[in-house]
């Protein structure tokens, strides 16, 4: 039975046939709409969907925010161009006429991730470090959700008492400094207005304030993932994410979470399934898996 996987994300929508086996089949790729408006997201995923849902026989959505009794709720409305409700459940069925089920997609990419593990671990906490940090955690070989679908929302724990106030209302949150649009938000000088994957290419070219902003971005993470491991006792810690999965990025993270004490230390891995680790794990529930 094939799975049309549909991954909303702060900066791209993208969409897939996914087969039983867990291979793509066809993928498309879209801009998320920087509209603040329900109508602009759905007319987005409508023409996303057009050219694969008829080969599809259910549907599976993975996306940013907390999705709650089939609603996506923007925990930060800032990532999904402001969008604070959105009844994605009852829109995509509207559109394809199918069966479908939504989850966070950092959840969803906790799970994908998960079966991709060849070893016997059954406590993994997937990270994604993107234009957010969201976060999935399997405990026990079990995904968990939460009663809310707040479960896993590790980039709005407290980084910095005095640091910037998060989209979500908090002040110092580990997404307002450690994401990619925290990363952006604290440029200066020249290089005020410079998104994250160009602040990236200048700390590789040697720019000594955007190798900082870089360096203060892994050093969050190293400290996030160090909680986590505190608070799950978690085997492996897999970091996926534009932002995690920029080069020489997770090194940085190692070398800063090798500073902590060893009783915080854990594996670190970067994701298995790269930035298709959210369509792939939502349809890999689809298929049987529930949450």
């Amino acid at each position: 039975m094939t799975t049309l996987a549909i991954d909303i994300g702060g900066t791209k929508l993208a969409a897939a046939r996914v087969d039983e086996n867990l291979q793509i089949r066809e993928r498309i790729e879209r801009p998320t709409p920087a509209s603040k408006t329900p109508d602009a997201l759905r007319e987005a995923l409508a023409e996303l969907i057009a050219p694969l849902q008829a080969q599809a026989q259910r549907v599976a959505v993975a996306s940013t925010g907390i999705i709650r009794d089939g609603s996506l709720l923007a925990i930060n409305p800032q990532n999904l161009g402001g969008l604070l409700h959105f009844p994605l459940v009852e829109t995509v069925k509207a559109i394809t006429g199918l069966p479908t089920l939504a989850v966070n997609d950092a959840q969803a990419a906790a799970w994908a991730e998960y079966h991709a593990l060849a070893d016997a671990t059954r406590d993994m906490v997937f990270i994604t470090v993107s234009t957010g940090v969201g976060g999935g955690v399997v405990s026990g070989g079990k995904l968990l959700t939460g009663s809310g679908g707040l479960a896993g929302h590790l980039g709005h724990t407290l980084a910095d008492p005095n640091g910037p106030r998060c989209g979500c209302g908090r002040i110092g949150c580990v997404e307002a400094i450690a994401s990619g649009r925290g990363i952006a938000a604290a440029a200066q000088g020249d290089l005020a207005g410079c998104d994250a994957r160009t602040l990236f290419a200048r700390a590789a070219e040697g720019d000594a304030q955007a190798a900082q902003l870089v360096t203060r971005s892994a050093k969050v993470l190293a400290r996030l993932i160090a909680d986590v491991k505190a608070i799950t006792d978690c085997q492996r810690v897999v970091v996926g994410g534009s932002v995690g999965l920029a080069e020489g990025y997770l090194t940085q993270v190692g070398d800063f979470l090798a500073q902590q004490p060893p009783v915080y230390h854990v594996a670190l891995s970067a994701a298995h399934y790269r930035h298709d680790a959210g369509l792939l794990g939502a349809a890999l529930l689809a298929q049987g898996e529930r949450l």
